[in-house]
């Protein structure tokens, strides 16, 4: 199955649109998903975040045809997190509260001595 073709426009080559995974190639019903399952890549990309690739198995019920595609890619690690390419707001890092600091000088402790 072709998912990308590209288009003759007027002699011009373009791009064709991306096609909806969850749309039956065959008679245009849209579907949901029989299974799903995640893929992990094994090496992060440049800025340390791992891909984590959500895939899905279809079946359209009206013409029987079967094919598989991914539903979404999510970017997972460092300091950001990015979902099918979009950024999401994160959160500041906030500082955990680790309780009363307390210091001592080690002159005024032997001195008392």
């Amino acid at each position: 199955m072709e998912y990308f073709k590209a288009q003759e426009l007027n002699g011009i080559m373009c791009p064709a649109k991306k096609r909806d995974i969850k749309v039956c190639p065959t008679c245009g019903r849209k579907v949901e998903p029989v299974k799903t399952w995640t893929l992990t890549s094994p090496l992060p990309d440049a800025k340390g975040r791992i891909t984590v690739t959500v895939m899905g198995s279809f079946e359209c019920p009206n013409c029987g045809i079967r094919w598989r595609g991914v539903i979404s890619k999510l970017k997972i690690g460092g300091s950001e997190v990015e979902v099918e390419g979009k950024k999401l707001p994160t959160e500041p890092s906030k500082r955990e509260n680790s309780g009363e600091v307390i210091e001592l000088d080690m002159n005024s402790i032997l001195s008392e001595d």
